[in-house]
């Protein structure tokens, strides 16, 4: 969806939002097939806040992509990214949107491909050791070309939150027992959560311990805030039925590497 605050031909938003949702449902990404109920779920809300000439747009973007899970009608977030630098520019005319990998064409298709390919990298992350490979090296490509023709959030001097340093983390080798990790997490615990409960406890308290000696190596990943950003809440629920000792444990390990939660961490004690 769009949201504005800014002046503006209120049918030229509208047809912006169709073009994007077109775009974002019809480009094809990759040759598997999925059935329904294995589709990932991408929700964008694009926030305009300035208008920098006709049809030129600035603001910030929230886009949060959801994957099902095995066996059960619960779905577990993978990405809640706020891109702060959302800029485009964006004509009537365009009704159809262009876009080559190879190419750089304009910031807007730039931005819906790199997300779109950073999702999927994520995704096949989620279901087979550094799945996403071919998908991060997609997106590589596509923030390369877009830093090359126009800067800006693309480059590795941008904000730590950037798009640039979210495809670095996943490229970085620091960040790979994270990424592996991020495998076990989805598809041998959450994917099978039901059988062996106090085990899988066990196993993500191993990931967690694996990820504060990542984010130790690499401070402020991005990637791993991501993790937490969107998994704080689940696990509470994870550890909401363990032993007290389990519990204190994990409250400690959560605190040191997310204090920004700690909050939300707290209720896992009670």
């Amino acid at each position: 969806g769009i949201s504005t605050n800014v002046g503006g031909d209120k049918q030229v938003f509208a047809q912006l939002e169709l073009a994007i949702k077109s775009f974002m449902n019809t480009q094809r990404w990759t040759t598997d097939s999925y059935a329904d109920k294995e589709k990932l779920k991408c929700n964008l809300n694009i926030n305009l806040l300035k208008v920098k000439n006709q049809y030129s747009y600035s603001g910030n973007a929230q886009l949060q992509v959801v994957r099902p899970v095995y066996g059960s009608t619960y779905e577990t977030i993978l990405l809640q990214f706020i891109d702060r630098n959302f800029e485009f520019s964006y004509a009537p005319e365009e009704r159809t949107m262009l876009f080559n990998e190879q190419t750089y064409i304009n910031n807007l298709t730039s931005m819906l491909s790199y997300y779109s390919l950073i999702a999927l990298a994520l995704d096949y992350d989620s279901f087979s050791k550094f799945g996403g490979n071919p998908y991060i090296d997609r997106a590589y490509n596509v923030a390369n070309l877009a830093g090359n023709a126009i800067k800006g959030p693309w480059l590795q001097q941008s904000d730590l939150r950037s798009r640039f340093h979210l495809v670095e983390n996943l490229r970085n080798q620091i960040v790979a027992p994270f990424r592996e990790g991020y495998y076990t997490y989805h598809r041998l615990i959450l994917d099978d959560f039901t059988n062996n409960t106090p085990e899988k406890r066990k196993m993500v308290l191993e990931y967690l311990k694996t990820i504060k000696i990542v984010s130790t190596a690499k401070p402020q990943a991005v990637l791993i805030r991501n993790f937490f950003d969107c998994k704080a809440f689940e696990l509470v629920n994870i550890f909401s039925a363990a032993e007290k000792p389990e519990k204190q444990e994990v409250f400690k390990l959560l605190s040191q590497i997310d204090p920004t939660k700690i909050e939300t961490y707290r209720q896992i004690l009670k």
